[in-house]
């Protein structure tokens, strides 16, 4: 680029001794070459790009073009300036106004191929950065940095002293960070919860507090949780952060076991019962049959043989309604099979009887 720059002037010398004419050359020959090198980048790397099986690299190049072609023409419009040898104040803003510029086009550049490449992320659904909700965090962590990095360059085309604004701002920072303490908490956290990923959107969880709910969002500074009821609740993440979780989409796979628990009267067959509940899982369509589902002899009731059916369905969300569902039919299976489900009985033995007048 240096050598370049200096070939320009040498040919700029050529056209006279007038330093505007001059100047206009220098422009008209960054032009020339923002033109060129646009045309290669359009065209001959674009050919090539075209090629591939993604569209992420033609994306690229259409945000990149414009700004290297623009790049050359403020390049050449400041050596151009610097040519004319303007007095300093006139030449100190023209030039840093063409830098401001220049940084706000690459400024927006970068903005544009962030969200380019987090839309590109998004599709693919089985990336745990979707899965968790990171891509969230990742895009403003990305907006932030560069409208920091925007603003330290401009500092620079005009000459602030920036070691100052630095100073200030931590000072600022220190005191905010005294006055928002609690949000400063619930940021944390929410970051250490998508770093962790203890759940994720669409997962079934239970806290502490016995909220149950399919996870919403996960934000910075909340967790949002859809319980059976459609009512939404939002939870800091500063307290959902120290709470114990139970996540039932969590393990290897989505699914979830459920219990229901029936006693049988002294002297039942045993081996009725079990085929009875066995059947009466089969039956229902939303049972899994991997793994199958299994009855347990639990123990002897005071008033009853007590057993358990074990079964597994594909969702947590189904839970009540399918212990209901199996409840209904585990009672009519019995009383069609002449299956006496007990109730708790008491004797009562009177020593004395009281004294009547």
């Amino acid at each position: 680029m240096g050598n370049i720059i200096e070939r320009v002037q040498q040919f700029a010398e050529l056209i006279g001794p007038n330093v505007y004419l001059q100047a206009v050359a220098i422009a008209a020959a960054f032009i020339l070459i923002g033109k060129i090198a646009d045309w290669i980048l359009s065209r001959a790397i674009g050919r090539i790009a075209m090629r591939s099986r993604t569209d992420l690299d033609d994306r690229f190049i259409d945000l990149l073009h414009r700004p290297i072609f623009l790049s050359f023409v403020l390049l050449g419009l400041s050596l151009a300036t610097q040519r004319i040898q303007l007095p300093d104040s006139p030449e100190f803003i023209t030039l840093g106004a063409l830098k401001t510029i220049a940084v706000v086009i690459w400024y927006n550049m970068l903005r544009h191929l962030t969200d380019v490449l987090i839309q590109a992320s998004r599709r693919n659904r089985e990336s745990k950065l979707v899965q968790t909700g990171m891509l969230a965090l990742i895009q403003n962590v990305f907006k932030v940095v560069l409208f920091a990095l925007a603003i330290y360059f401009v500092f620079l085309a005009w000459d602030i002293n920036v070691t100052a604004w630095v100073a200030s701002a931590g000072i600022v920072g220190l005191a905010l960070s005294f006055a928002a303490r609690d949000t400063l908490s619930n940021l944390f956290a929410g970051v250490s919860i998508v770093m962790d990923a203890p759940y994720k959107t669409g997962d079934f969880i239970i806290l502490d507090g016995g909220e149950r709910g399919v996870v919403t969002h996960i934000g910075l500074r909340s967790t949002r949780l859809l319980t059976r009821d459609d009512v939404e609740i939002t939870i800091p993440n500063g307290i959902i952060g120290n709470s114990k979780i139970i996540n039932e989409a969590g393990g290897p796979s989505e699914k979830h076991r459920i219990r229901i628990a029936v006693g049988a009267a002294y002297g039942s067959d045993i081996d009725h019962v079990c085929e009875t509940l066995e059947r009466v899982a089969s039956d229902n369509a939303e049972i899994c049959t991997d793994p199958v589902p299994r009855v347990r002899f639990r123990q002897f009731g005071e008033s009853s043989l007590d057993f358990e059916l074990l079964c597994w369905i594909d969702r947590p969300v189904d839970r009540g309604r399918l212990r209901h569902e199996l409840g209904c039919a585990v009672y009519k299976a019995f009383a069609a099979e002449k299956i006496e489900i007990p109730f708790p009985q008491r004797d009562l033995h009177v020593k004395t009887m009281p004294d009547t007048a």
